[in-house]
């Protein structure tokens, strides 16, 4: 089973939506944020104000490439450097999960605990359509998630994958059918 990079901004359902892929596929995730803290023996937002962004991406690289789960939840930020969007496009498939800047708001009015979320309005705005179109740019897959719950995100996950497993398979057939020629 090659891998599952579930990527998009913070608060779109990444870790949520892991979870319940693992469980359904029996499966086992990761989670990046999750898999730093622990390696780290920090909280994210510590690691922020201690040592700020950029080693926090770096430590973000590293953990990625040691990961070899079947589906990985990323911190919404994987897709700021380079070289963990050539990890993940090399080693699976990447699935975005879109949700609209209204829409992530919603989900974090009360969430204390994202760094890059406490900066002013404008700054999360400019932040969020930066990494949106980095999103669009990388997927391989992109589900809305907004205003779903996470059964129908499932449901539209594995629809996406099933058609593009159909679109894979009949291409592949298509090559093999030129070769007997």
């Amino acid at each position: 089973m090659t891998i599952v990079y579930l990527v998009g901004f913070m608060g779109s359902g990444k870790s949520t939506i892991a979870k319940r892929l693992s469980q359904l596929w029996n499966e086992t995730y990761a989670d990046t944020d999750q898999e730093i803290e622990r390696m780290y023996e920090k909280k994210i937002p510590d690691i922020f104000i201690e040592q700020g962004e950029s080693a926090f991406r770096d430590y973000e690289s590293k953990v990625l490439k040691n990961l070899n789960e079947p589906i990985i939840a990323t911190g919404g930020g994987i897709v700021e450097r380079k070289e963990n969007i050539e990890w993940m496009k090399q080693n699976g498939t990447i699935i975005y999960l879109y949700a609209s800047f209204h829409e992530i708001s919603k989900r974090l009015k009360d969430d204390m605990n994202r760094p890059l979320w406490g900066h002013s309005l404008e700054k999360r705005k400019i932040l969020y359509k930066k990494r949106q179109a980095m999103y669009e740019a990388c997927a391989d897959i992109t589900v809305d998630t907004d205003e779903k719950d996470v059964e129908t995100v499932i449901q539209d996950i594995m629809e996406c994958l099933n058609k593009s497993c159909m679109y894979l398979a009949s291409y592949r057939e298509v090559i093999i059918k030129s070769k007997e020629r």
